[in-house]
């Protein structure tokens, strides 16, 4: 039987930064029609390795080979060349053009006649490529328009259209809802089944095993394991990742108490709040479940004060709130942690003291001015408490890790003395280390009676740090439940409006059961199930 050839493969490939040891003589093969997926934690050296197949890097020993003939990637532009097109979790996108202007950047087509720019050619083959990912984008559409979902989708059609042999996909999934990951993942299935290469960067563990038919892990720019998707188990990458059991992904306590922290009755607003009403108690995750799109965002941004109401009550702690702003909102103790952290969340070109400090500059502040050692003492207090980086005190935000940026946010709401805490996708985009940390802040907030509502797309993290549930659709929240008496598939039938749909193809989670509520399905062995 003939074994087959690799498309691509990487043999003793090895690159340094100054202090920085990125790859260590990493060697890696990928083959036609494979998903391979290639996890490790922040810093293993992933982004790394994709880049220097992508030509944005060059290896400084080992060598980069295309079906057996070694190839030099010196520039992106080669490297697409040669069939490469790669997916960054960071868009590349420019907001003022359309998709289809997005899609063809850089390569545009011509009318063979008189060579002029064929945009009814761009539009219609841009429309074919949405069709694929099943997204109903008009290929007219400007991006700034268009949601972080939405936006994610056309930067996959960019690459899509490209005709590439080889799919480095970063990411891909971090900002899209559970339909959308469900859509996306079988259009990754579909490529690889028209013979194309698929490196699958992600993490997000359970839809690595829907998708993968190999897995390699990084550590320390060190490959410490590869092998077969099906012959490894979600335990055993956990633990080469950062040595801990799966049990321990969700270290879950129970905060809650019987006092209400938060009433919302009948809320209303332009923006597709539609008569939502839900309380929070004192020290308890309430998790708002649903598809992008669902209302969950809209309704933070109504308790933020971006959105004003056009109907409804709000209390905090039994005092009526009017928010006309967000400057309303933060003085009456209520947070926002940002689904685009970049965009949103964080002054990117400033250091971590004006980004904690921002919330509450009066008390930094001497006169008109600032006092700049009063502020470093004070951020210098929440990077020890919430185990930032201390590099964060001196170096922009834009070069500290996923984790320690979503840290400096929450940082920045403790510092303004908050009692209710947004976090609207906070592990998104960030390793398993980060999130654990994220998770150690949640619960030491609720341990200070703290609220916290808690959006999120990954559903196994989500029915594991919420106390209660609700799920949203239509603007609309159509159940509210113990996190306990909900699993994965009620979840999703109730978010889609699919009674009775299945989950199929997930893979199996163990996860450790805690002291308390909030964990579906308890099995005699003291461990819960979630599929």
């Amino acid at each position: 039987m003939a074994v087959m050839q690799p498309l691509w493969e990487l043999h003793e490939v090895s690159k340094a930064f100054p202090g920085v040891q990125a790859l260590d003589r990493v060697s890696l093969n990928i083959f036609p029609g494979e998903v391979h997926a290639l996890l490790g934690e922040n810093g293993s050296g992933k982004s790394t390795l994709a880049k220097c197949l992508t030509g944005a890097h060059q290896p400084d020993m080992g060598s980069i080979l295309k079906d057996g003939e070694p190839v030099t990637l010196s520039h992106p532009l080669e490297a697409r060349a040669h069939g490469v097109a790669a997916i960054y979790q960071e868009f590349s996108l420019v907001p003022a053009l359309t998709v289809a202007e997005n899609v063809y950047l850089g390569r545009p087509m011509r009318s063979p006649r008189l060579g002029l720019l064929d945009w009814d050619g761009m539009r219609h083959s841009t429309s074919q490529v949405l069709g694929q990912l099943a997204m109903a984008i008009s290929p007219d559409a400007v991006v700034r328009d268009l949601s972080v979902a939405e936006q994610q989708l056309v930067e996959i059609a960019k690459a899509v259209s490209l005709d590439s042999t080889l799919l480095i996909m970063d990411e891909p999934t971090a900002a899209l809802g559970l339909g959308e990951t469900r859509r996306l993942l079988a259009l990754v299935r579909d490529l690889a089944a028209q013979g194309k290469a698929i490196l699958y960067i992600s993490h997000r563990l359970d839809e690595v095993f829907r998708v993968a038919d190999r897995v390699t892990v990084l550590k320390d720019g060190v490959v410490v394991g590869s092998g077969m998707a099906h012959d490894i188990t979600m335990d055993d990458v956990v633990r080469m990742m950062v040595g801990l059991e799966i049990d321990q992904h969700y270290p879950k306590q129970r905060n809650a108490r019987p006092e209400v922290c938060l009433e919302v009755r009948d809320l209303r607003t332009e923006n597709g709040v539609n008569g939502v009403s839900f309380d929070v108690h004192v020290g308890e995750v309430l998790g708002l479940g649903g598809m992008v799109g669902s209302g969950r965002t809209e309704i933070a941004r109504a308790l933020f004060g971006l959105d004003r109401p056009t109907a409804g009550e709000v209390r905090l702690y039994g005092v009526p709130l009017h928010f006309s702003s967000p400057a309303d909102a933060i003085r009456a103790g209520v947070g926002l942690v940002p689904e685009n952290r970049k965009a949103d969340g964080l002054f990117y070109n400033f250091e971590g003291p004006p980004n904690i400090t921002i919330s509450r500059l009066r008390d930094v502040l001497v006169g008109p001015f600032l006092k700049l050692a009063r502020e470093r003492q004070v951020a210098k207090a929440y990077v020890e408490k919430l185990s930032i980086t201390p590099s964060a005190l001196t170096r922009s935000v834009q070069y500290l890790s996923g984790g320690n940026q979503q840290k400096v946010m929450i940082a920045r709401w403790l510092y303004a003395k908050a009692r209710l805490l947004i976090l609207d996708e906070p592990t998104q985009g960030i390793d398993i280390g980060a999130k654990l940390d994220v998770y150690r802040v949640i619960n030491e907030l609720t341990s200070q009676g703290i609220g916290i509502i808690l959006i999120s797309s990954d559903y196994p993290e989500l029915l594991a740090m919420s106390d209660r549930i609700a799920v949203v659709r239509d603007g609309r929240i159509v159940r509210v439940a113990p996190a306990q008496e909900m699993t994965e598939h009620e979840l999703l039938s109730l978010a889609s409006g699919a009674n009775g749909e299945s989950v199929k193809g997930g893979a199996r989670l163990m996860i450790r059961r805690g002291d308390g509520p909030g964990f579906p399905r308890e099995r005699r062995d003291g461990w819960a199930t979630q599929e």
